[in-house]
């Protein structure tokens, strides 16, 4: 294009100039060894353009014929290197498309028409080529030529790295990387290779130059680089908070200025600075930490920075995170868990209450069941509560590849990864999709409603009697866990109160309702029974007869004497027994039984209300389960 536009151009300037010729008329006169030549001026410059003209195009012709053989060469050559990079390139999409054959066919053919030491890729394309076929070694070998070439050097450490790296040898693949981020610390693969084997191993410091040398190339952005950077510096003062405090107190703090609210530099920066002594600054660290990020860690660090401070002390410094990020689950939480400790069941249950609502998860509702324990020791509540931390939601944790770790760490220990773990909730078994979904208040709203209520269950106490005996009084809620203490402990029977009662009528299928009353401590069994279930008088006055003997029959050795009670207690609690079978008469018993009938009904009353399990004390105080609970 640029030609013709010359053309075109120098076409029209030689018209220009001889319209402007044509239009100035005049002759030219020559004298050249004393001979005239005249001529007009038009036929001058037609007669010097001419022979310009001829000139030029015999140099032409004549520089063609003396180069034409150069130019038949030169023709045949780059006519063999057009069909040779053609082969090449078909070469290379065959291989990157798996075509092992089609790749060595093509690889013979580029060989035969182009030089290895002219084209680089010819190693390439051969090196595939035995990929593709599974001759490793040969490739390995290439690989290690291609490395000594200064032009494909670095190429050839990256095919030695992955075939370490395919091959297991980590020592290998690390000297491969490392050598090629020395040698060109731009490459992303060499300087990620490098960075990883480096924090492995806990170099930090040589990891942070690196780490500085790439973000320089610009093969890492400004954004991943201050992340990257701040992690390191939280690892290396971890590493260095107890041997030295001041250089872990630094590089902690410059990583919450390129990572603010970051957790694990935050809680370093605290404690090389309570190793200072320095208190007030390590408060405002975890301060301005919590007001960006609210994490439990910061919040236990905050809470228990101070060693020495009372429950009521540290629930103090709970509520004043709680005033920095109210209406947060983890303020609330910090403060249920402070006010237990400090023994305020009424806040602490209030705090976590709140904190359910919010963010129903595990600990939470193991936290409420600490506080059930701690108040009511009510075991129904704090089955409750921990029935419902087992269908809650985990608690998230620090999380990195599917491993999860009590504290945070800079590397994880599947992959090896950088900066791999987060705080997160752990991964779970995959279920089915979810029916309910709903919001976490209505969850809550559902597990308060069905709380049992508090059962208060009044101790036994334990008063002397005029006679020196003990007397028990059980005051107890529940009618059938009075009915059954009342079974288990039988009263004594002197032989001498044998003979002033009658025998009770003891009947199995009936379960007395009322209530035991106490017995009085003098005067006769004269106390009628009362019972809503008790059958007509006239069978029960017929049963009676039909168990009674008679007052004539002889006492029998076999029967149980206990002494120690008085007659007239005997006599009452013979009559409390006949009372509460439901078979008693209403009218007041006053003749005397045979002893050995008086004994067997004493043992039938017993067995009768025995409970089914004769191992279980009702009356015996509930174990308390040391610790808190803990679901895993």
């Amino acid at each position: 294009m640029i030609r013709l536009l010359l053309f075109v151009v120098l076409v029209l300037a030689l018209g220009f100039g001889f319209a402007w010729l044509a239009d100035r008329p005049g002759d030219l006169s020559i004298v050249w060894q004393d001979r005239r030549i005249e001529m007009s001026l038009m036929t001058a410059v037609t007669v010097i353009v001419s022979l310009v003209a001829v000139i030029m195009i015999s140099w032409w012709l004549i520089r063609t014929i003396i180069l034409s053989p150069r130019t038949v060469a030169r023709y045949f050559r780059a006519n063999k290197r057009d069909r040779g990079y053609q082969a090449l390139s078909t070469g290379l999409l065959a291989a990157g498309s798996g075509d092992a054959a089609m790749a060595r066919k093509m690889n013979k053919r580029t060989k035969g028409l182009l030089k290895a030491d002219q084209e680089p890729l010819i190693h390439l394309l051969d090196v595939q080529a035995a990929l593709i076929e599974g001759r490793h070694e040969e490739a390995r070998k290439l690989f290690e030529a291609m490395a000594e070439d200064p032009e494909t050097k670095l190429l050839g450490l990256r095919g030695l790295y992955l075939e370490a790296q395919r091959q297991g040898a980590d020592e290998a693949a690390q000297h491969y990387a490392e050598t090629a981020a020395d040698e060109a610390p731009h490459l992303p693969w060499a300087g990620a290779a490098a960075l990883s084997y480096r924090t492995r191993e806990g170099k930090w410091d040589e990891a942070l130059k690196l780490l500085d040398r790439q973000r320089h190339a610009g093969t890492i952005a400004a954004a991943d680089a201050d992340r990257t950077k701040a992690v390191l510096l939280t690892a290396r003062a971890r590493e260095h908070v107890d041997s030295d405090p001041s250089g872990a107190r630094d590089d902690a703090l410059a990583a919450l200025k390129l990572a603010p609210g970051f957790p694990p530099a935050a809680v370093i920066a605290t404690k090389a600075l309570l190793r200072q002594d320095n208190l007030s600054k390590a408060a405002k660290i975890l301060q301005a930490a919590w007001k960006i990020n609210p994490h439990p860690e910061i919040a236990e660090a905050y809470v228990h920075a101070r060693i020495g401070d009372t429950s009521a002390d540290r629930l103090k410094r709970a509520e004043r995170l709680e005033k920095l990020k109210p209406l947060n689950p983890q303020s609330l939480d910090a403060v249920a868990r402070a006010a237990l400790e400090a023994h305020r069941f009424d806040l602490a249950r209030e705090k976590a209450e709140a904190s359910a609502r919010l963010q129903p998860c595990e600990g939470i509702y193991l936290l409420l069941a600490d506080i059930e324990e701690a108040e009511t020791d009510d075991q129904g509540r704090v089955r409750h509560w921990l029935s419902q931390a087992v269908r809650a939601p985990r608690d998230p944790a620090w999380t990195a590849d599917g491993y999860v770790s009590e504290t945070w760490e800079p590397v994880s220990p599947v992959s090896g990864k950088l900066d791999a773990f987060e705080w997160k909730v752990p991964v779970e078994q995959l279920a089915g999709p979810s029916i309910d979904n709903q919001p976490p208040a209505e969850a809550f709203d559902r597990a308060m409603a069905s709380l049992p209520p508090i059962a208060r269950v009044a101790k036994a106490e334990t008063a002397s009697v005029s006679n020196g005996a003990s007397e028990t009084v059980a005051p107890v809620a529940d009618p059938l866990v009075e009915a059954t203490a009342t079974a288990e402990k039988p009263a004594e029977v002197s032989p001498a109160a044998v003979k002033a009662k009658p025998a009770p009528v003891i009947d199995a299928d009936v379960v007395p309702d009322s209530k035991p009353q106490p017995a009085p401590s003098s005067g006769a069994a004269t106390r009628p029974a009362v019972n809503g279930n008790a059958e007509p008088k006239d069978k029960v006055a017929a049963t009676a007869g039909a168990a009674d003997p008679g007052p004539g029959k002889a006492e029998d050795d076999s029967a149980p004497k206990q002494p120690g009670k008085p007659v007239e207690a005997a006599k009452t609690d013979k009559a409390e027994m006949a009372a509460n079978s439901g078979k008693a008469s209403e009218a007041p018993v006053t003749t005397e039984a045979d002893p050995e009938a008086d004994a067997k009904a004493i043992e039938a009353a017993f067995l009768t209300h025995r409970p089914d399990d004769p191992g279980i004390d009702v009356n015996a105080e509930p174990e308390k389960p040391s610790g808190r609970f803990r679901l895993f």
